[in-house]
Order: C-alpha cells, then structure tokens, then sequence
C-alpha cells in the first residue's frame, strides 16, 4: 500500500492507494490507482474521509502532474487521509454541510 501526498487546488491531499507507477497519459505524470478509504462499518465518520471518498467515487485511475507529488511513501497499513491547507499544513476542517451552496 502507498501513502501518496500531493498539491491539489491551494490544499495538500493525503490518499492511499495500492498501486503507483509512471503513467500512460504521458512523461510527467505519476498514476495512482485502487484508491484505498476507510470502510463504511465505523461508527465514527471522518468528514474529511468522506468528502474525499465522495469526489474520487469514480475514479479509476488517478494522474497527478509530478510537480504536484510531494511524497509517496510505501506503507505497511493504511493511515487516515487528510486534507491540508497548502500553506500552514494544518488539517482543513470539514464540516458536514460543506459544500456547494443553494443562494436563498
């Protein structure tokens, strides 16, 4: 499994996926697919786990530009994705009716 961390619109992803390799979509791009996420038998559930869960649903395979890889690590067990703000790292809070809004 890889932990694989990378810039991603002013944030910082935190995924997990099984498989990593140079992509086919040409030079320059890192390929990233299986994407692994937390199974829905928790009684907790991690908003931020979530939304990611949510934005790549249909994802098959992931092609990350290779200036935006930040990281990839080998890992022996999955850890908890994250997003993080690309300038002070902290972790972004996600609530859970964060999303686009209806105007009134």
């Amino acid at each position: 499994m890889f932990k694989v961390v990378f810039h991603n619109q002013n944030k910082v992803y935190e995924l997990f996926c099984r498989k990593v390799g140079g992509s086919d979509v040409g030079y320059g791009f890192v390929e990233v697919s299986e994407l692994v996420f937390e199974t829905d038998e928790s009684l907790v559930i991690d908003p931020t786990e979530e939304r990611l869960r949510e934005e790549f649903a249909d994802v098959e395979t992931l092609h990350i530009p290779m200036h935006a890889v930040i990281r990839i690590e080998q890992v022996k067990k999955r850890g908890a994705c994250a997003i993080r703000d690309g300038k002070s790292g902290e972790k972004v809070t996600i609530l859970p009716l964060d999303g686009p809004r209806r105007p009134r």
